[in-house]
């Protein structure tokens, strides 16, 4: 059965990547233009000290790319998916703009927590091989100095944040520094301290009924770690980069949802966007806001109606994208993952295509909303883009739907 042929929370809900398949692909659909099958690929050599093998893209900024690990326990609340296991705890990766040279090679992901993930998926790889994947990030590297945006990243339902490096390695060489949020029992493939990988316990729990109540949970689990890297007595040896002002978010499929719920009752988060996910709340007020998903869901009038809702209650800076032949994974690494292992769906969206425009729309929006640049690629669609449509398109010095300059 195909992803597409479900609602929209069945799709996020789904145990498969792709349709009916046991396989890593990541994109599904046709009506893909060819100027994307030919756009030229922006691989890099491995960082020294990394074997061959797969490899995300290497990131498009100036900056290197450092990682550190935090472990955050909120002891005000009991975890929702298992009350014994006591206080809410998160697991933050912090990706920060790092002098190069400095470091050592980061790994993509522990043997046993892909072969966890993968076990979960359903997907037939090897372990060895997607935990090997080549990073663009080094563990220990020296902070470059200077004030930088925050941008926190949290994943889909099932899906570690390990499979949004790419985009947070992308970002943090744009001028970033960027937390993705492991949410405890909500994926496979994740290490805590003191229990090791722990189980997607909600895996069997979440549905339709009551997918608006987990996005919720996880906006209180977002708003916890601002709390904490905002804080004067801030968990990350490198807090004195934040420029505390600037507040982003984003997230994948569950991600989206809680990312626009967080920024609906959390006035600290200036700009957000929703990758391919559903909307569970209220929209964001009078703040920017990117919706970008795939052509064959979330199109208006789509499978998806709670974009149309949602387009409707936005009163601010916005903008809805859409991308021909991409599915649900696209936006995450397992689409240039999926590519490399020769499983690219031919009358899909390449994956490294995927990779590439995520990137580019998610980075050029952080960029002019946090960072102040100008971003012309928002402006409306472009012949270097061809699978990317802009939704009730509006030109830059004139009014969205809400009144607002399209200008932040």
């Amino acid at each position: 059965m195909s992803v597409r042929s479900r609602g929209p929370v069945a799709v996020l809900l789904t145990g498969a990547v792709a349709a009916g398949a046991i396989t890593l692909s990541a994109c599904g659909s046709a009506d893909t233009a060819s100027a994307a099958a030919s756009a030229p690929s922006r691989a890099a050599a491995p960082p020294e000290g990394q074997q061959e093998g797969l490899a995300l893209p290497a990131p498009t900024g100036k900056y290197a790319v450092g990682r550190d690990s935090l472990h955050l326990v909120d002891k005000g609340r009991r975890d929702p998916w298992v009350p014994k296991a006591g206080a809410r705890e998160l697991m933050v990766s912090m990706y920060y703009p790092a002098r190069k040279g400095t470091g050592k090679p980061a790994p993509y992901m522990s043997t046993e927590g892909a072969q966890a993930f993968l076990k979960q998926m359903e997907l037939e790889i090897p372990a060895e091989v997607l935990g090997g994947t080549r990073t663009h990030t080094y563990t220990g590297a020296k902070p470059t100095r200077g004030k930088f945006p925050l941008v926190v990243l949290s994943p889909g339902f099932k899906t570690p944040g390990t499979t949004l490096t790419g985009l947070a390695e992308d970002l943090t060489s744009r001028g970033h520094v960027v937390a993705v949020v492991d949410h405890a029992y909500e994926a496979a493939g994740v290490a805590f301290p003191g229990k090791g990988i722990v189980p997607c316990t909600a895996c069997g729990k979440v549905g339709p009924d009551n997918f608006g109540p987990a996005a919720e949970g996880r906006a209180k689990d977002l708003s916890f770690t601002l709390d904490r890297l905002l804080g004067r007595t801030s968990p990350w040896k490198h807090a004195d980069m934040l420029d505390k002002k600037k507040v982003g978010m984003a997230g994948h499929s569950l991600g989206g949802a809680a990312a626009a719920a967080t920024m609906a009752q959390d006035p600290r988060v200036r700009a957000g966007a929703n990758l391919d996910g559903p909307f569970t709340a209220s929209a964001p007020s009078r703040r920017p806001f990117l919706m970008l998903g795939t052509k064959a869901d979330h199109s208006p009038g789509g499978e998806d109606k709670t974009w149309d809702s949602a387009w409707q209650q936005l009163d601010g800076w916005k903008r809805w994208l859409t991308v021909a032949g991409a599915d649900h994974f696209a936006f995450t690494d397992l689409a240039p993952l999926a590519a490399q292992l020769g499983e690219d769906d031919p009358k899909g969206l390449p994956g490294r295509r995927a990779a590439e425009i995520t990137r580019d729309y998610v980075g050029a929006f952080f960029a002019e909303q946090l960072r102040g640049k100008d971003e012309p690629l928002l402006d409306g669609p472009t012949k270097a883009n061809p699978e990317v449509a802009f939704q009730h398109p509006t030109a830059r010095g004139a009014k969205d739907d809400s009144g607002t300059s399209s200008r932040p």
